[in-house]
């Protein structure tokens, strides 16, 4: 028997298997640890663009399986049978969207079945403000024996306090970075100098508050936006709108994004949620100076002089940041180099694999 058929057997369950923070994080974790894991990845909507991260030396099934939307009690019986089928050693879910296979893995249902790991990285964009009650109690209920991983001492907090769920069951594990992939560029500050910013073009990313605010600078520069998604018209018609769209270049899904970072002077984010964005991990790991939106961990994850440019969630405060740091480009060097110091010192993805794994195998 070969060492991968030996390999205890992870099931992965995402909402969609898209390009994105949770999917690229799962790639990293299992290309990282190699053949030591048998992978069988679930998407409920069938997206699987993000298989293109995987190492095709990984050995990774992609199984259907036919869920209905509203059907709870028949979507449970199809899971409690496909989990008995495929027999793996952890289930490992991620976020809201996944709960119905917490469902049918507890007691509730007719007993546990599988050993439960499940990822909290925040929320979308109808949670922004204010939680719903109904998911506040349905993770209550069915991730109480489940181990939790969060990556944000925010989502902490709520997962022991709001969620109430076993504090001895909730583990803080901050995402991790491949320094050696995102490294810095030598940085010759670029005439005009670029803004960045890499994220799905979704709705709670709102790209389009960097875009007003780019309209918004009295320094000269220019904006890359590396990212596929369904607000590309809008935003491409704000930008035409605003009159800036000869300053502003849209490059779509990058496959390698370090090099988006190369090209950058700044980075920025302007999301509505977040709890610990990679696009900020990369960033600082490729030695950039951050303007964001005050968003989950964000202003703990960067350096201390970084700081003051993490800001409210609106236009002008996020064009007053950029435009501070587009006036003094060897602050901002400075605060890039001090970002790389801080994500080799506490955000190494080694450390992140290693957590990961003990709590797939039971030993954390």
């Amino acid at each position: 028997m070969s060492d991968a058929a030996r390999a205890p057997l992870a099931l992965h369950v995402f909402s969609s298997f898209a390009v994105g923070g949770a999917q690229a994080r799962f790639a990293a974790i299992a290309n990282g640890l190699g053949q030591r894991w048998r992978h069988m990845i679930v998407a409920m909507d069938g997206d699987m663009a993000c298989r293109e991260k995987l190492d095709p030396g990984l050995d990774v099934g992609f199984p259907e399986i036919g869920l209905r939307k509203g059907a709870v009690l028949a979507n449970i019986r199809a899971i409690r049978g496909a989990l008995r089928g495929w027999q793996p050693d952890v289930l490992v879910t991620a976020n809201f969207g996944t709960i119905e296979w917490a469902m049918a893995n507890s007691h509730i249902f007719g007993g546990h079945l599988v050993r439960h790991v499940h990822m909290e990285d925040g929320f979308g964009p109808d949670e922004r403000d204010r939680q719903i009650a109904r998911r506040i109690w349905l993770r209550r209920l069915f991730l109480r024996r489940a181990a939790i991983i969060v990556p944000s001492q925010n989502l902490l907090r709520i997962a022991r306090l709001e969620w109430r769920l076993p504090a001895a069951n909730v583990h803080y594990v901050p995402n991790g970075i491949d320094l050696v992939r995102f490294h810095p560029a030598p940085r010759n500050w670029q005439n005009p100098p670029v803004i960045g910013t890499v994220a799905a073009l979704r709705a709670e990313k709102n790209v389009g508050r960097l875009v007003r605010a780019f309209a918004l600078l009295r320094q000269p520069a220019r904006l890359l936006v590396t990212g596929d998604g369904p607000e590309i018209p809008t935003l491409r018609a704000l930008a035409a709108e605003r009159g800036i769209a000869d300053r502003v270049t849209f490059a779509g899904h990058n496959p390698c994004p370090e090099t988006a970072y190369r090209g950058s002077d700044i980075f920025a984010l302007s999301s509505d949620t977040e709890q610990m964005p990679l696009s900020v991990l990369e960033a600082m790991a490729s030695g950039l100076p951050i303007a964001a939106s005050d968003v989950g961990d964000v202003r703990a994850m960067v350096s201390k002089d970084n700081a003051p440019h993490i800001v409210a969630r609106d236009d002008a405060a996020l064009a007053e940041a950029l435009d501070r740091l587009l006036a003094d480009p060897a602050t901002a060097c400075r605060l890039g180099a001090l970002n790389r110091l801080r994500a080799e010192e506490l955000f190494d993805q080694e450390t992140m694999f290693a957590a990961h794994e003990a709590l797939w195998r039971g030993t954390r």
